[in-house]
């Protein structure tokens, strides 16, 4: 029997009820399974990551116009941030601001993450079986997890912000131009750039340590933090060339995706979202 939503508003109020019940029952289980072995990794090599791109496409392709309405809100929410930085004129922080977003893809991912899974079991999935992740038994691990990204973005501005006062002093330029121009053509902006990418990777590999795997699992298996993190972590120090190099390929292609204004994320983020949930696949038992 073929079901459907209903009522838009009774759904969600549903949705919300079951969602409450699984975050309280998640913030119980909470570190419980800290002590539990993480499941088995595979060895992984370059060949997973182009058949896993080669599987994000395919779901991408099947489920277009589904994924890209549901990634529309993050190019909507880096454009807002983008406007407020540059209206509070805050421009040192904008490239900071447009590297360390890319720490909180696989949040706006989850919900791809779901279509993966039902179209993996021979479903045809539509952009509201995405907001069904509300419903998982972990998804209250999933918030804790979103909450630690987004605190490593807020501790990367942070970081970024003394970078540049340390290196180019407390004064704003006028304006982007003319803040290029000081950051290319000055010893502090030199040493800026040194500091802000040897900053930059170190989050960068903090995220994708704790990251790589964890969200698919938690959504595929009801384990709680600890051992999505473990797993993650297990996943990197086994196949450390595969997973930096697969680590290189969402940082390229989210680069990409930001030009031109962030709108080539509605096609670059499905993608890699879609080929996250196979790399999960091909790197845990």
């Amino acid at each position: 029997m073929t079901q459907t939503i209903g009522n838009p508003l009774s759904w969600t109020a549903r949705a919300l009820g079951r969602s409450g019940h699984h975050l309280a029952a998640a913030a119980r289980e909470l570190g419980r399974d800290a002590s539990e072995p993480p499941p088995r990794v595979r060895t992984l090599s370059i060949e997973d990551i182009r058949a896993s791109l080669a599987a994000g496409w395919d779901d991408f392709t099947a489920s277009r116009s589904d994924v890209m309405f549901i990634v529309l809100i993050y190019p909507v929410i880096g454009l807002l941030l983008i406007g407020m930085v540059t209206q509070l004129s805050m421009l040192p922080l904008l490239f900071p601001l447009l590297a360390g977003f890319a720490l909180l893809g696989p949040v706006a991912a989850v919900g791809l993450y779901e279509i993966s899974r039902r179209r993996e079991k021979g479903e045809s999935p539509a952009w509201s079986d995405a907001l069904r992740v509300v419903e998982s038994p972990s998804f209250g691990a999933m918030l804790v997890m979103a909450f630690y990204l987004t605190a490593l973005f807020v501790a990367w501005m942070l970081v970024a912000a003394a970078i540049h006062k340390l290196t180019m002093g407390e004064a704003v330029p006028a304006s982007l131009p003319a803040f290029a121009e000081q950051v290319l053509t000055t010893p502090g902006g030199w040493a800026m750039i040194v500091l802000g990418f040897g900053a930059g990777f170190v989050f960068a590999v903090v995220a994708l340590a704790i990251s790589v795997v964890s969200f698919p699992l938690l959504l595929d298996r009801h384990v709680g933090v600890p051992v999505a993190i473990a797993t993650s972590v297990e996943v990197l120090r086994r196949n450390p060339r595969v997973v930096l190099t697969w680590g290189a390929v969402l940082a390229g292609g989210l680069a990409l995706g930001s030009l031109p204004l962030l709108l080539g994320l509605m096609i670059v983020l499905p993608v890699l979202g879609h080929a996250s949930w196979h790399f999960y696949r091909r790197a845990v038992e």
